[in-house]
């Protein structure tokens, strides 16, 4: 399993999609450990158990054991933030701001993978949440940590292909 099946499994309809897919794959604005580990992060976050599993396999070929680590660990972490933080501003009662979250956030930077990546795969698996409070806070960490805007652009990309792949193929899936 790879990211060949996955594009094997495309409906016809979604050949944008296909061209997408290999255009954010090939892509040279990021190396190969964040855009893999944002690949990976994001497919967790889609919980597409078929874009899941290739997802995973290829992005094992690509990545270190502590980056696969750190990159489920941040899709991990960000279920729980961005829900919580998204909730907290969606109900719009500025006193929520004040109270301590008390939730644990521990996974910051792993051995071999720096605070610039946690960041960058964070601000992802936030694009696919929609946790505006999640972007602007890992966005303006990323950019301090020395993530270009273009980076940021492109791990954006990612997240919007991944999602719609998971989309696509769990709906095709779901109409048979």
């Amino acid at each position: 399993m790879s990211m060949a099946t996955l594009k094997a499994a495309l409906p016809a309809y979604a050949r944008d999609l296909e061209l997408n897919l290999d255009s954010v794959l090939a892509g040279d604005l990021l190396d190969e450990q964040r855009l893999w580990g944002a690949a990976l992060a994001c497919a967790m976050t889609t919980r597409s158990a078929l874009v899941i599993r290739n997802i995973a396999d290829e992005a094992g070929t690509h990545l270190k054991p502590e980056a696969v680590e750190a990159a489920k660990a941040v899709a991990s972490r960000m279920a729980i933030h961005n829900v919580y933080f998204r909730a907290k501003h969606l109900i719009g009662d500025e006193a929520y701001q004040h109270l301590p979250a008390r939730l644990r956030r521990q996974v910051t930077s792993a051995p071999g993978v720096g605070t610039a990546d946690v960041e960058a795969w964070s601000i992802a698996v936030s694009a696919i949440t929609g946790c505006g409070v999640c972007l602007e806070s890992h966005e303006r960490s990323a950019r301090g940590a020395g993530v270009s805007r273009e980076s940021i652009d492109e791990v954006l990309r990612v997240a919007a292909v991944v999602h719609a792949l998971a989309v696509t193929l769990d709906a095709e899936a779901a109409s048979y």
